[in-house]
């Protein structure tokens, strides 16, 4: 299926040489100069990916970000010469998929969101294998569905971003199991683990705000000192 990359940043050489490298591996284009042209975008066009620079006149990166979140679900990668960790940290909090510095080897940068294209929307594609699974992983008040990935405490519908989704059903069908920050990143991320450990971390953290009563002392998941996450055993349902 042909998907559809908004590029967003006022640095117009970037945009077209990241988006003739892009083009050459069949994903269409849409281009956008400031914050506020890319809102734009996003109402008239169907979207699957978007790359935001940070800093953007009209609209910022993060303020286009936060917009963004309040109606739209798909995967978004900041693209960014503020490189910092706090930068980093923010942009993910706010509900990035993934950050890339400038400068950067556009192929790398390609490869990156081809790779985020898959891990987002693959796993709507159903294989024989997954006929088989259950429909939905139920824990205590939690019911998390396979079939619409919809999350659902006490029947009450939860949001979930595509690797939200493929984060919390790691740890729901593995109850017990410990997983290192670098099982989780290879595992969810279907990518090497080159980054450090926030990535993973503030992706635990937005689950926790969404599905903890105290994300500050967790009952679902876990943290394991030294090693990673697990999420609670049967056994620990309240």
């Amino acid at each position: 299926m042909l998907r559809t990359v908004l590029l967003v940043d006022d640095n117009r050489e970037i945009i077209e040489l990241l988006g003739e490298f892009l083009a050459k591996e069949g994903i269409r284009i849409v281009k956008a100069y400031d914050g506020a042209e890319a809102w734009a975008c996003m109402r008239r066009e169907k979207i699957d990916l978007a790359v935001l620079d940070i800093m953007m006149p009209e609209l910022d990166g993060m303020q286009l970000l936060q917009l963004l979140r309040t109606e739209y679900k798909l995967p978004v990668i900041i693209l960014s010469a503020k490189n910092q960790d706090e930068d980093k940290i923010r942009g993910l909090q706010l509900g990035a998929d993934d950050f890339i510095s400038k400068p950067f080897n556009p192929l790398e940068a390609v490869a990156r969101i081809q790779a985020m294209l898959r891990r987002s929307y693959d796993f709507n594609e159903t294989s024989k294998t997954e006929l088989d699974q259950p429909k939905d992983t139920v824990f205590g008040e939690l019911t998390l569905s396979h079939l619409d990935y919809i999350l659902r405490k006490n029947g009450v519908e939860i949001p979930l971003t595509a690797i939200e989704y493929k984060l919390l059903a790691t740890l729901m069908q593995s109850p017990g199991r410990v997983f290192t920050k670098k099982q989780l990143f290879e595992q969810v991320w279907s990518d090497y683990y080159y980054e450090d450990a926030n990535t993973v971390m503030v992706h635990i953290s937005r689950l926790r705000d969404k599905i903890e009563e105290s994300p500050k002392q967790p009952f679902y998941i876990q943290t394991i000192r030294g090693l990673g996450y697990k999420f609670a055993k049967k056994g620990d349902i309240r």
